[in-house]
């Protein structure tokens, strides 16, 4: 019995690969070869891991309610106005799961952590046209209702999202095929230029969160006078934006173990903050439309372009191929050779 219950010793940042390495974490590492079994086990053993799973793992439980619950109460099928809802809640379900899975699994190989994290950010791309899919439907003010913007919106939002995952994906090993294979894996740009790769990350998912709110940012903070929609959800809407700039900042600064490294290897480091403060601002914003949605249903029906499959289901069915097709482009490589070439190149660095 003891045997099944035990897990393997963790270990400080000098004696992991480069490419498992965090910033200003000094200790709580997984075995860098850990089996599958043994990344399950270490979700019952305090890590520098273990709220980073947890933390998107049970939220992605709640969206997953939300959306069984309209499926089932608001008669999603026959009622063409929900089906951007849906779209919106399935890559809330889709992003925490992902991001869980690859914070449980990333420490199988150095293989396995570039695979694991290739999906994380395809699904965060999904979650930006999952929000720009809701917002066109529901959240557009009155005066940008039809016009020229609002009929390229979804497509545009689309293109953003493949160039999102792209771009997060390039930022790890550079493309695939050209810039690294199964033999070659840390050449370029992740362990070579480091801050590079991580300001490319910043820029593939702060882009599309731009373009995606701007029919939100001019609604709540620009728009005056008539047609600018300003009613009781933009309280929800101000909250939402606060906390996904907060998201962005921890993100992309580290704070706070850069002022303390080693003193938040395992509880309050920058990306256990980030996955929390990412929660509470997607669960705003589903409040926020869901309440645009109600409110405004009888002027949107009248007035507003009509929902159908080619603006809600459509896009999103469109992302989620061409991401898992991005995905696998980027994957092949690594798949394709021996899997003990990872390790050994990586404890070389």
């Amino acid at each position: 019995m003891l045997s099944l219950i035990k897990v393997p010793q963790v270990l400080t940042i000098n004696q992991v690969p480069k490419v498992f390495q965090e910033d200003c974490i000094i200790s709580g590492y997984r075995q860098p070869r850990s089996s599958a079994v043994d990344c399950i086990r270490s979700l019952f053993q305090l890590t520098n891991e273990t709220l980073n799973i947890w933390t998107h793992f049970l939220p992605t439980w709640y969206f997953l309610w939300k959306l069984v619950t309209v499926v089932l109460m608001q008669t999603a099928w026959q009622d063409s106005l929900t089906w951007p809802l849906l779209v919106f809640l399935f890559s809330c379900c889709i992003y925490p799961l992902a991001s869980s899975c690859a914070h449980t699994f990333s420490s199988m190989s150095t293989r396995a952590r570039h695979i694991c994290f290739f999906f994380d950010y395809g699904a965060l791309s999904f979650y930006s046209l999952g929000s720009a899919v809701v917002y066109s439907a529901y959240v557009f003010p009155d005066k940008w209702t039809n016009g020229y913007f609002h009929q390229c919106y979804i497509p545009i939002a689309v293109f953003n999202a493949i160039i999102s995952t792209t771009v997060a994906c390039y930022s790890r090993l550079g493309f695939p095929f050209l810039q690294y294979n199964h033999d070659v894996t840390r050449r370029f740009p992740e362990c070579q230029s480091p801050k590079f790769s991580k300001f490319l990350r910043v820029i593939a998912f702060a882009y599309p969160y731009l373009f995606d709110n701007i029919p939100l940012f001019y609604r709540v903070f620009l728009c005056a006078g008539e047609g600018c929609t300003d009613n009781e959800t933009n309280m929800l809407h101000y909250k939402h934006v606060a906390l996904a700039f907060l998201t962005g900042f921890l993100f992309a600064t580290h704070l706070p173990e850069r002022l303390a490294p080693g003193s938040f290897d395992y509880i309050g480091h920058s990306h256990q903050l980030f996955h929390v403060f990412a929660i509470l601002g997607t669960h705003f914003q589903m409040q926020a439309v869901e309440q645009d949605m109600a409110i405004r249903r009888p002027w949107l029906t009248a007035n507003s372009l009509p929902i159908t499959f080619a603006n809600s289901m459509g896009p999103a069915l469109v992302c989620l191929v061409l991401n898992c097709i991005i995905i696998a482009l980027f994957s092949l490589p690594l798949l394709s050779g021996p899997g003990g070439n990872h390790g050994k190149e990586q404890k070389k660095t």
